[in-house]
């Protein structure tokens, strides 16, 4: 299952050295998520042989089954929706959180890496700049206040900004989407003085309009690892039912 991970994952740089260079950016501020949602440690293994280094999970049981699995020196990083009472154990496997969609999610995160011993775990804002009803983050117009909030929390850093936009066949569709996360990043910038250094956004599909965007975290699955058609690693292997 692991052949044509190289070529693939060869392809993906290629793509966003040519998005950077078309954007003015240097492609050192943009680094890449192989997200292994669905994929197993052969896969991952794979992955890190080709240089891939950051490695995105979207389930906590998934990732606690798999992560024991895979090269030791790899750097897993939280891409999906997280539930609070799933806090404590994503502290213990995770270096960064991608999606925190509530003030309640931070509350929680902060309280299990006090109670971890954890010092500062990165974390971005999910943002759900479209509005849709059926995916979670925060309205737009919460984002400053919660920065602001964030302060009080001794073990978070809030490093920026996350956003998936509306699906659309064509990719260049999601560009407004991407540049109204980037400007909101901005304006919070402006009110709160934080850095919020990392916007969080593009995938498989749209990864180079979001780095033409100013994405500086691309999340990357299929086009590392291929279709997931199937739950490919399964129960008895290791993963989710």
């Amino acid at each position: 299952m692991s052949e044509g991970i190289a070529e693939r994952i060869e392809a993906v740089r290629w793509r966003m050295a040519a998005a950077c260079e078309r954007a003015g950016r240097d492609p050192a501020g943009v680094a890449l998520v192989a997200v292994s949602k669905g994929f197993g440690p052969e896969e991952v293994a794979a992955a890190a042989a080709c240089g891939v280094e950051v490695f995105g999970e979207n389930r906590v049981q998934e990732a606690a089954q798999k992560i024991p699995l895979c090269p030791g020196r790899l750097e897993w990083h939280m891409v999906g929706h997280l539930q609070r009472n799933k806090a404590r154990p994503a502290v213990g496997l995770f270096r960064a959180i991608h999606a925190v969609d509530s003030w309640r999610l931070l509350e929680a995160l902060n309280a299990a890496c006090e109670e971890a011993g954890c010092s500062r775990l990165p974390v971005l804002l999910e943002v759900n700049v479209a509005g849709e009803s059926s995916k979670f983050g925060l309205a737009p117009g919460e984002v400053a206040e919660v920065v602001e909030r964030s302060a009080q929390l001794a073990r978070l850093e809030v490093r920026g900004l996350m956003t998936i936009p509306p699906f659309r066949p064509d990719p260049e569709e999601a560009r407004p989407f991407f540049r109204r996360l980037r400007e909101l990043r901005d304006a919070c910038r402006e009110r709160t003085g934080a850095p919020l250094d990392d916007l969080s956004m593009g995938m498989s599909a749209d990864l180079e309009v979001a780095i033409e965007e100013g994405a500086t975290w691309v999340r990357v699955g299929t086009a590392i690892f291929g279709a997931r058609t199937r739950k490919q690693w399964s129960a008895s292997e290791g993963g989710d039912e």
